[in-house]
């Protein structure tokens, strides 16, 4: 629960965000008049049909040779300055666009006291997914509910009065565009126009009902409830995007938006049952304690300007909230039938977002989905998948046209149309081994959950054609014959190279899910035998330098002094499994881990938290989660870069599971990173690669209990000093559960 004893007077600090996926609002609790701003995922400018041109970011006229000779001066130089590059392959980038926000629904409460009363709360249950505000005024209870239903793809919120005849508001729409005409007609506000850039139509209805008054209409386009004991609303919306290469148009909303709030027109007590127990469903799959008491009296800001990183329950209590926060925000902002989670997950009040509220492919929109599978909300990557599909029809056109290739590539960002080219951003244009990255979450899907099925129609087409890409683009390094990416680029840091460590790792990482994926659903032997031959002479970008560090370029060129918020060469180690723990690798990690510090933004904390945890240091990796709480940790505890960016609480959600359970080498580990600060506690519902759930118990540092349920017949093998040796392998049974407490 997080709750406040004030509204919200600030956007991104202080509302509070509701969500079913597609759509999303943010929720102020301001008396006079509530302010309930909403976002629909696919509203975006740019695209076909832009006023500035659209062209996918692939070069506009033909550049022979240009990437041949960026690499021949790199084998000559060895390194280049990024303006230079940018110059030779960058472009100005058009018609590239921007998420917006639909606006703002108002509820103007005539005669609602003007400072919050002693009893205000405003609060959102994470259990059941409802946002609320309570007060009593002049002797009236009055409280107000805001929730976004999945199932019925409504926006719904409820006000109430213990006084009959106590409630009255009138409801009217504002955005920040002129784009966009609002009319009422009975009990129906309606919202409709189309983005004067790129002639995107959108609409949105929103139907009132009320119990014992009136609902009234207005010429202005507004709707006035009077004198009703109850009055709820439910909002739909939508525009006439598709995910459909070259086009993106579908038909126009108005017919779904009108079917969404016709089906939503019940009770809306059976509108908040199915709510609840569609979130319920996947929410509830995870409980933690460690030993946190959540303080009555203590609203959540003040409990994270407390916060300390201490020893304390209240400390413990903001550490397990932000856990579960994280698992929240993802199933409020990615959920089948839309965009997956980008910058904002789908919350975004600008109609000029920082990063346009893109999917950055260089980390941001991979650490979205790294809590998906192990905190077991896998079904959340529904949406990442068809994201992914929808991109390798664009993307061949870009490997073809630029590179002159098979395979399928985008670069270092992304729009829902299909921008897999580049742009002119010196230190952030270049970086085609995002495709190869973007398929590792899929792959990690199928580890988890061991569907053939999955892997042979969703996941494999889009590994082997990025695997084809780099059969045909890597390039012989001269220094030693290995096979490199060049040009190569750390993200965001340093200069261009051959073989930077980050590109190596990633194609590595790429070849050997490739490879594995091959042999288990029998691709010729003559692909295999390709990929198995690339990777043997693969440079693995794993190169220790003369400080001890794992580099971040083949060349060793790192400066101990450097704290750059990227250390995009640790990729290895997390998200990839290239790195096992004990490896003379981990001990290079931790030396360029420990030289790169404690700071950056917060995004890089939440990755840091994952490092440190791969390496085994439970309390370095606490030390982290709380950097990240008390110094990039915004009061409605989202994540700030700054500004908000949410990626920081889904890493930081994937780092507090990589503390109490890791698989990434095939075996179980129970317990691998478990701070000292958590001497004792629970875990229930923690997914492992293999096909296993599993529930955790510990005191003393030291698991007392395991409890795995397995969801597949297969060989698995857990690791926990409550074995004798440390070690137990078995064979599993699907549907089965084995429990092991003590010790044997």
């Amino acid at each position: 629960m997080l709750w406040y004893a004030a509204p919200a007077a600030d956007w991104e600090r202080e509302a509070l965000p509701v969500g079913n996926g597609a759509l999303g609002a943010m929720v102020f609790g301001t008396l006079a008049s509530e302010r309930l701003q909403f976002n629909e995922k696919t509203l975006w400018t740019g695209g076909p049909g832009s006023t500035q041109g659209y062209d996918h970011g692939n070069w506009r006229a033909p550049r022979p040779d240009a990437i041949t000779a960026v690499q021949d001066d790199l084998d000559a130089r060895t390194t280049l300055d990024p303006e230079s590059v940018a110059d030779r392959l960058g472009q100005r980038r058009i018609g590239y666009g921007a998420h917006q926000t639909f606006g703002d629904l108002h509820l103007d409460l005539p005669g609602a006291p003007t400072t919050p009363p002693a009893d205000y709360r405003r609060e959102l249950d994470l259990d059941n997914a409802v946002a609320s505000v309570r007060y009593t005024h002049q002797g009236v209870r009055h409280q107000r509910e805001f929730f976004a239903s999945h199932p019925d793809g409504v926006i719904v919120g409820r006000l109430t009065a213990d006084k009959p005849a106590g409630v009255t508001f009138t409801l009217r729409h504002t955005s920040p565009r002129a784009d966009f005409t609002a009319t009422a007609t009975d009990a129906t506000l309606t919202v409709r126009g189309a983005l004067a850039d790129n002639g995107l139509r959108f609409e949105a209805q929103v139907r009132v009902r009320a119990q014992g008054g009136t609902v009234t209409p207005h010429a202005d386009g507004t709707l006035t409830v009077t004198g009703a004991d109850s009055a709820w609303f439910v909002l739909a919306a939508g525009t006439d995007y598709a995910d459909t290469y070259p086009d993106y148009r579908g038909p126009d909303p108005h017919a779904a938006v009108s079917r969404a709030v016709e089906r939503a027109g019940d009770r809306y007590e059976a509108l908040l049952a199915r709510h609840v127990r569609d979130h319920r469903a996947l929410f509830g799959r995870v409980v933690l304690d460690i030993g946190q008491s959540l303080p009555a009296d203590v609203p959540t800001d003040r409990l994270l300007a407390a916060y300390t990183g201490g020893t304390s329950a209240a400390d413990r209590a903001l550490e397990a909230l932000y856990f579960q926060y994280g698992r929240y925000l993802l199933i409020a902002s990615s959920r089948p039938g839309s965009l997956p989670a980008n910058l904002q997950g789908v919350w975004n009040n600008s109609t000029t977002p920082p990063w346009s509220a893109d999917y950055h492919t260089n980390i941001n929109i991979q650490m979205n989905y790294w809590p998906a599978e192990a905190a077991n909300l896998a079904e959340t990557t529904a949406p990442y998948d068809r994201f992914v599909e929808a991109l390798r029809a664009p993307g061949r056109r870009t490997a073809k046209e630029m590179f002159g290739s098979r395979g399928w590539v985008v670069h270092n960002e992304t729009n829902p149309y299909g921008f897999t080219g580049v742009h002119d951003w010196a230190t952030a244009f270049w970086f085609p081994e995002a495709a190869a990255w973007l398929t590792q979450q899929m792959y990690e899907h199928y580890r988890f959950g061991g569907s053939t099925d999955y892997l042979r129609t969703t996941a494999y087409p889009g590994m082997k054609e990025a695997a084809e890409f780099w059969l045909d683009n890597l390039r012989t390094d001269p220094r030693d014959g290995t096979l490199v990416v060049t040009p190569s680029y750390s993200p965001e840091h340093g200069d261009f190279t051959a073989g930077a460590a980050m590109s190596q790792q990633i194609v590595h990482d790429l070849f050997t899910n490739t490879l594995e994926a091959a042999r288990i659903l029998g691709d010729t032997p003559d692909f295999r035998r390709r990929v198995e031959e690339a990777l043997n002479r693969l440079d693995p970008g794993l190169h220790i330098g003369s400080w001890g560090q794992l580099q971040e370029w083949k060349k060793d060129l790192d400066d101990p002094t450097d704290t750059h918020r990227h250390v995009s060469h640790l990729f290895a180690l997390h998200p990839g499994r290239q790195i096992e723990p004990g490896s003379e690798w981990a001990e290079a990690a931790k030396v360029s881990l420990t030289a790169r510090g404690d700071g950056g933004t917060g995004w890089s904390k939440a990755w840091k938290i994952n490092f440190w945890a791969r390496l085994r240091d439970g309390d370095h990796a606490h030390k982290m989660l709380g950097e990240q709480l008390k110094a990039s940790t915004l009061p409605n505890l989202w994540d700030t870069h700054p500004p908000f960016q949410i990626d920081g609480n889904f890493g930081a959600t994937s780092g507090i599971v990589e503390m109490l359970l890791q698989s990434q080498h095939d075996v179980i580990e129970v317990l691998p990173a478990l701070p000292a600060t958590w001497p004792a506690g629970s875990v229930r519902g923690l997914r492992a690669r293999g096909g296993a759930t599993v529930d955790i118990e510990w005191a003393g540092g030291r698991a007392t209990r395991i409890t795995l349920k397995a969801a597949r017949t297969r060989e698995l093998t857990v690791r926990s000093d409550l074995f004798e040796g440390g070690q137990l392998t078995f064979r599993a049974v699907a549907g089965r559960r084995y429990t092991w407490s003590g010790q044997g």
